[in-house]
């Protein structure tokens, strides 16, 4: 397949700029299960459509303010979109200046302070921060959110509070999990009256999300590396939900890929799953059959997207953007701070 495939016309004025009043008042697409038409549905609906008994898994990660700006010595602007953390004083980054940066190379920070280029991994460089502090708690007070590239406007003081979920608690994302971003304390507790049961993974979103795929043919692309974590506690959570018949739903696809980057086939070709914490370079595209959940809670994605990619797979390719399709007419709202699908795969669970 072709990354092409997945192209669809998106007018950019539905391209969502801001985030909605009320985290839940989002619009919700329900895609259900085989040829039943689509339901234009709220977001505050969830809770009918869910059953008792059913798991909600929601990814906890939480976006680092991983933005920085500087100035080389030759006087040229920088800016630093912050990866991953390393450890110590060290990170990996994205650097926007205008030419690439060689090992030795140093950038004195606006706030203050010196950053070293130590080298390069592909796209990424290795930077070292001088001073005492940890890096982390130096970001918290000196580093800017980073909102998509597709929101055209800087971060205003709201979003400090509207681009994290209202669960999230492990730091380390450069973007958010955003099919989380439609909860709030309000709908939580109608889902957990509805007998809706929580749990969650950790996996860290990074900055090569927002990168567009550059090769054509889908087998030759290589997706970036992200960290995860699925616990065991999570593991057995879904092992009981299934034996009383519940069903599993991914809160984002961060969730779908952290779930099956865990799942081991067992010498009959069932998947298990497993504990399991450490980096996922998985890319699921149609042709690949996800198992372990059994409905997903997603935005709408980029064109040609890795993320409709896997969308597409769970549900069909056709499906998928004729939904879109649909979306478009109806003027939903798209990306981020847009509106949400509730998406059943192609063939109804028996």
């Amino acid at each position: 397949m072709k990354k092409s495939d997945f192209h669809y016309d998106l007018p950019e004025s539905l391209i969502a700029q801001q985030p909605l009043p009320e985290r839940s008042s989002s619009r919700l697409l329900v895609m259900a299960a085989g040829e039943a038409p689509l339901q234009d549905r709220q977001m505050s609906e969830l809770p009918d459509l869910l059953q008792a008994g059913d798991l909600l898994v929601f990814n906890d990660t939480r976006v680092l303010p991983a933005r920085l700006f500087g100035r080389k010595a030759s006087g040229g602007r920088v800016e630093i979109l912050i990866e991953r953390l390393l450890g110590g004083h060290d990170a990996r980054a994205q650097l926007g200046m205008s030419k690439p940066a060689r090992a030795g190379t140093r950038i004195v920070l606006d706030e203050g302070g010196d950053v070293e280029v130590l080298g390069r991994e592909g796209e990424f460089y290795v930077l070292r921060f001088d001073g005492d502090e940890p890096l982390e708690k130096r970001l918290l007070h000196a580093g800017q959110l980073p909102l998509p590239p597709y929101i055209h406007r800087a971060p205003g003081a709201d979003d400090a509070e509207r681009y994290q979920t209202v669960f999230a608690k492990e730091l380390g994302a450069v973007a958010a999990p955003t099919a989380g971003l439609h909860f709030d304390d309000a709908l939580l507790d109608a889902l957990r009256a509805r007998g809706v049961a929580f749990g969650t993974i950790t996996l860290h979103v990074g900055a090569g999300t927002f990168q567009p795929m550059r090769a054509e043919r889908l087998d030759q692309h290589v997706m970036h590396s992200e960290w995860l974590n699925v616990g065991a506690a999570l593991v057995e959570q879904i092992g009981h939900t299934r034996a009383r018949g519940g069903r599993v739903i991914a809160v984002g696809t961060t969730v779908v890929r952290a779930l099956e980057s865990a799942t081991v086939r067992n010498e009959a070709g069932e998947g298990v799953l497993h504990p399991f914490a450490g980096e996922t370079r998985i890319f699921i595209f149609p042709g690949y059959r996800i198992r372990s959940v059994d409905a997903l809670l997603t935005n709408f994605h980029l064109p040609e997207s890795t993320l409709l990619m896997l969308v597409s797979a769970y549900a069909g390719r056709e499906r998928v953007l004729a939904a879109y399709a649909h979306a478009v007419r109806q003027e939903y709202r798209f990306f981020s701070y847009g509106d949400a699908m509730l998406v059943f795969p192609m063939e109804a669970s028996e």
